[in-house]
């Protein structure tokens, strides 16, 4: 395995492609579809006051530590590690971040495929005149379709290698730019459609007042846990994007924006889902079934529900997108930094990778879903070893390195880019890291694996 090469590794181009690339890589499926009935199913209102506290006290600290690891080692996060701690075994916490990002888009390229098929179904009016216990029954035909899912998992996968093997500027950059304005637009525009429904209004109410009785321990994990994933912290995304970030980038300033951008999606995704759930009575506290099954259904009751239905789906593939992009160029950077591959081998290599783990999740849910592990399909093994043990995994190594290991001086040179930014805060940050986080992480990852209910 060859050390990394960074004599002429790329950079964004501008502060405006840091920004957009950083948002588009944290903003996913996690805001779009898991925050609206994780809010839902935890009492609204109560729990988004929580989640935000958990973003500024656990999210930006993280997110700075994951920025400081990439932009000072400009390396991949396998890389970022070694080079910041040689001859040591830190290199594993970057590899469990690559291993990680490799599984999540194993299921994840699954449901972004099913996404791209709504959008050709609303395109081509398929998703009108249904019952909701056809949608019901299309959806579940649809998705153990042992061939429909997995095409629509290579052309999603496809359109990722086009961006990916475009390289930084040309391609991650100038897509972001494209994207990310407009998954703004478009959820702008669905939730001035969404308030304006007769009895909307009570969908705001639930959103945005409060009912402090609901807020309990697994309230405060659970906004703990959202605020961590949705931030797409611990998986290498942000290490790797901030490794093509130059010198003069503010890294406080650009760890709230992107924190701050993310949330504000977050909950336009509650403001333009709500009021239609409530306009339409249906339970604000279904499950993930409220994208594919229960929205469709909304939409085709509204006035041109076709033009709604497109729209919202665009802006569910827009955001798997620009998610799996990040995800794809961690392994990407990894395979052409440690076993000198040319982006174009190292992106070819990835995407066949990542087409045949899509597929074999495809295929968990319907051919082979009698096929499992621990009582768990191969789709729901990937998410379940990812998100509640890997993730929280990383996290929890990377605020004990960057909080513990790296040296006072240097850390706060890199965030005061050499002294000449404030940070005022800077041994309350730091303090943050070596014993709020890995404790608030700790307690996640063991609620998330049901080894403790505080409760």
């Amino acid at each position: 395995m060859g050390k990394s090469q960074n004599k002429e590794r790329a950079t964004f181009g501008s502060k405006l492609g840091v920004i957009f690339a950083s948002v588009g890589s944290a903003v996913g499926l996690g805001n779009i579809w898991r925050f609206p009935y994780e809010t839902g199913q935890q009492g609204g209102a109560a729990f988004i006051l929580v989640y935000l506290i958990c973003v500024l006290i656990l999210g930006i600290p993280l997110v700075m530590a994951e920025f400081y690891l990439g932009r000072r080692s400009h390396a991949n996060p396998v890389g970022a590690f070694r080079g910041l701690a040689p001859n040591t075994k830190w290199y594993l916490v970057g590899l469990m971040g690559v291993f990680s990002g490799v599984m999540i888009m194993g299921f994840y390229s699954v449901v972004s495929g099913w996404t791209f098929d709504y959008i050709f179904q609303a395109l081509t009016g398929s998703l009108s005149d249904k019952t909701p216990e056809v949608f019901q029954k299309d959806f579940t035909a649809f998705s153990t379709n042992i061939y429909k899912p997995i095409i629509w998992v290579v052309i999603f996968m496809i359109i990722t290698h086009v961006v990916i093997i475009s390289g930084v500027k040309k391609g991650i950059e100038r897509s972001a730019k494209i994207m990310m304005p407009m998954l703004f637009l478009i959820i702008v525009i669905m939730c001035i459609r969404s308030v304006t429904l007769p009895g909307g209004e009570k969908g705001l109410q639930f959103l945005f007042h409060p009912d402090f009785s609901k807020i309990n321990s697994n309230v405060i994990l659970g906004a703990m846990g959202q605020a961590f994933f949705s931030l797409s912290l611990g998986m290498g995304c942000l290490i790797t994007y901030s490794s093509y970030f130059g010198p003069n980038v503010n890294l406080g300033k650009t760890a709230v924006t992107v924190a701050l951008l993310d949330t504000m999606v977050a909950i336009l995704a509650g403001v333009m889902i709500f009021p239609a759930v409530f306009s339409f009575g249906i339970s604000p506290t279904q499950g993930p079934e409220l994208v594919f099954i229960t929205l469709p259904n909304v939409f085709q009751s509204m006035s041109f529900g076709y033009l709604w239905a497109l729209l919202f789906f665009l802006l569910l593939g827009i955001a798997a997108l620009t998610s799996a992009i990040s995800l794809h160029e961690v392994t990407t950077s990894y395979m052409i930094e440690e076993y000198g591959l040319t982006r174009s081998a190292a992106t070819s290599f990835v995407t066949i990778t990542l087409i045949i783990l899509g597929m074999i999740c495809s295929l968990s849910v319907g051919a082979w879903s009698k096929f499992t592990i621990a009582g768990m399909n191969i789709f729901n093994l990937f998410d379940f070893i990812s998100a509640k043990i890997l993730l929280p995994l990383g996290g929890l190594w990377i605020s004990i390195f960057v909080g513990w290991i790296v040296p006072y001086n240097d850390l706060k040179s890199e965030l005061t880019n050499k002294g000449t930014l404030k940070f005022y805060g800077f041994n309350f940050y730091r303090f943050i890291l070596r014993y709020f986080a890995p404790i608030a992480i700790i307690l996640i990852f063991f609620n998330e694996l049901g080894l403790i209910s505080l409760s």
